[in-house]
């Protein structure tokens, strides 16, 4: 009788991990909001990826998300990354973390009233910096 709550339980698990909706992170000075739309992710034309683009909203605010991998983080070289919010207005909540954060959250940004994408960036060249946007969101 055990095994099938156990399995069952397990089932929605993995639907609710597959879904690629984040059940919750935490928002600095807002705690825990839900992920909106897909992750996007940052890497190179051949397939590689090296870190992950998020978007949430809590607290009446949209939020910018970017974790870098631990495959990435482990291979040791400088890099910084950075998370805004896309308008058509322009780019709002803009952070870019210090040398080798893994992970940067924007600032919320007074937007869920309007289309927003999140943007990450990771600069691992002082020419060159990797994009990614998550899809749009109204």
């Amino acid at each position: 009788m055990k095994i099938v709550p156990v399995a069952a339980v397990a089932a929605f698990v993995m639907a609710g991990l597959s879904s690629g909706v984040a059940h919750a992170e935490s928002a600095p000075g807002c705690g825990t909001v839900p992920q909106i739309g897909k992750t996007a992710h940052i890497g190179w034309e051949a397939g590689a990826q090296w870190a992950s683009v998020k978007q949430f909203k809590g607290c009446g605010k949209n939020w910018a998300y970017v974790y870098v991998w631990d495959s990435y983080h482990n291979r040791g070289g400088d890099y910084t990354v950075s998370a805004a919010i896309l308008t058509s207005g322009g780019t709002k909540g803009y952070r870019k973390g210090s040398n080798r954060r893994q992970e940067v959250w924007s600032a919320g940004t007074d937007t869920v009233s309007v289309c927003t994408q999140a943007q990450g960036s990771l600069y691992d060249n002082p020419e060159y910096a990797h994009f990614a946007n998550t899809d749009k969101r109204c």
